[in-house]
């Protein structure tokens, strides 16, 4: 512990550590002390690691006190257990009384199925190489997928694209997530969630389950492969595909909706959102016929996806206009945000192809999902786990806000 002030010419400021087996109430009784005292809070942390306590308070001594604060302080200390010590502080050594903006203010999640030191090392090596510092660390999940994030910050500006790319190109090398976001106001006032529909929010692609009945299978997922690569437009792909389905019963929809599977964590998430007071859509480049029967299963608010043209039950073979391609894709998100008065910057876009490129771009948050390298690298963050149950982490929530 440090010496004693022997100067009583002005207020003593001193920081208090407290650590050990935490408990309810420790916080409580040492906060009931120094009341008593009638100190001057001037900051205080708190973290929980493994029902291990980190409780650090600074305050400032009034200048009639005798000292017995610090007395009667070590002695609920020790009553409890738990190791106290204090550091006396010069007036330089005081953080500002207002609270200091920093230039830059970062999210960074980490998510995978281990998350081993040899992993974090160099995720905290580039944090610290692109002058960041890591203000508070925290466990948001400890199941199948584990995930933390990592508040970081900096008095200086920082360029967040190079630092996605760094961070990018780490997670390739070790095998897990990492998703970087602007910590912001607009990023825990989420209100929109937007969704692709095939390879995202469904493991199908629902065209190519339509080939499957028709038996044009192999013709149409050469294309489908083609124009999620972005090497073929997404409208002239799709009039291609369509009319290889020319003659296919609605009989055979029926047999493709029970073949669909839902992502795993979709329909969870959808839930939780919901019950949050988010606004959900599913906005496609697929088609109604499936499209909107997930509407009525999950409960989605919007639902925007291709018509195909259907006489005496049968598809003819042609998508009726307007088609849902990249461009409409993001105009529609547009729309929706407008109509429910929620800024862009509210809005949360997932998706895995080039077609959903424009709409990832367009919203605050875009999350390329199991992603072609080209969206991976154009999208703000990229998940490679074939479940949407991280997206609730990045968030900023917790798994327990999971449960009902």
């Amino acid at each position: 512990m440090s010496p004693l002030p022997k100067n009583e010419s002005r207020p003593a400021n001193i920081l208090l550590t407290v650590s050990g087996a935490d408990e309810p109430g420790i916080t409580a009784s040492m906060m009931e002390i120094l009341s008593l005292h009638k100190v001057l809070l001037l900051d205080i942390g708190q973290a929980v690691v493994q029902k291990l306590l980190s409780l650090s308070i600074l305050f400032e001594l009034p200048l009639h006190d005798d000292k017995s604060v610090l007395k009667d302080l070590l002695f609920a200390a020790t009553q409890r257990g738990l190791k106290l010590d204090f550091k006396m502080l010069t007036p330089d050594e005081l953080p500002s009384r207002h609270m200091a903006k920093k230039a830059s203010r970062f999210v960074v999640t980490l998510i995978g199925e281990k998350l081993p030191a040899t992993a974090l090392y160099p995720v905290t090596q580039t944090l610290s190489a692109a002058g960041l510092n890591i203000d508070s660390i925290q466990r948001l999940s400890e199941g199948e997928i584990q995930t933390l994030e990592m508040l970081v910050s900096s008095d200086t500006e920082i360029a967040s694209s190079q630092l996605k790319k760094d961070l990018l190109h780490i997670a390739t090398l070790v095998g897990f997530d990492i998703a970087l976001q602007v910590d912001g106001p607009f990023r825990r006032a989420r209100r929109l969630i937007a969704f692709d529909m095939d390879s995202t929010l469904i493991q199908n692609e629902v065209i190519d389950e339509l080939a499957r009945e028709k038996g044009v299978y192999d013709d149409v997922s050469r294309i489908t492969e083609e124009a999620m690569q972005g090497k073929l437009d997404f409208s002239e792909s799709l009039k291609r595909r369509c009319a290889l389905l020319e003659g296919l019963p609605l009989t055979s929809v029926d047999k493709v909706f029970e073949r669909i599977k839902l992502t795993p964590g979709a329909e969870e998430l959808i839930a939780k959102v919901k019950k949050l007071g988010y606004k959900v859509a599913l906005i496609s480049g697929g088609f109604t016929l499936i499209a909107d029967r997930l509407k009525v299963s999950l409960g989605l608010d919007y639902v925007y996806a291709n018509k195909l043209e259907i006489k005496d039950g049968k598809l003819t073979g042609k998508v009726l206009p307007p088609i849902v391609d990249a461009r409409r894709k993001a105009d529609l998100l547009e729309v929706i945000a407008q109509q429910e008065r929620i800024r862009l910057e509210q809005v949360i876009a997932i998706g895995d192809g080039a077609n959903d490129l424009e709409m990832l771009e367009r919203a605050g948050l875009g999350i390329a999902f199991n992603a072609k390298p080209l969206v991976r690298e154009r999208a703000d963050l990229s998940l490679t786990r074939k479940t949407l149950r991280p997206v609730f982490q990045i968030l900023g929530l917790r798994e327990d806000d999971l449960a009902d």
